[in-house]
């Protein structure tokens, strides 16, 4: 190896090597929900499944607690759907128009 990070574990045996691939963000952009209704906006993500990767949404700048709710995410096959309601309780879900960065991890 001419570069790289290997980690053993106890018995000797390469655990982490530079071949090795843990997690990686895939995607990350802003995204804002709509007052039309129970909806949601779906970003192509080429290659994600849910079995191969996560998304999350975190809130940027100022948040008022008050009147900004959360945003949900869902993994399809190729691409992340972003709803501006809880899809779980739509019919006691206030939809929201707030702006969150929407993270996308892909691991094997």
């Amino acid at each position: 190896m001419s570069f790289g990070l290997k980690i053993w574990d106890e018995d000797g045996n390469v655990s982490l090597d530079e071949t090795s691939f843990t997690m990686r963000v895939v995607y990350s952009g802003v995204v804002t929900g709509s007052r039309a209704g129970p909806t949601y906006q779906t970003i192509s993500v080429p290659g994600l499944t849910a079995t191969n990767g996560t998304a999350f949404v975190v809130p940027i700048g100022s948040y008022d607690i008050d009147v900004a709710m959360q945003l949900e995410t869902e993994v399809i096959a190729g691409a992340v759907r972003v709803y501006n309601f809880i899809r779980g309780r739509a019919e006691y879900s206030s939809v929201t128009t707030v702006t969150m960065r929407l993270i996308v991890i892909r691991f094997s």
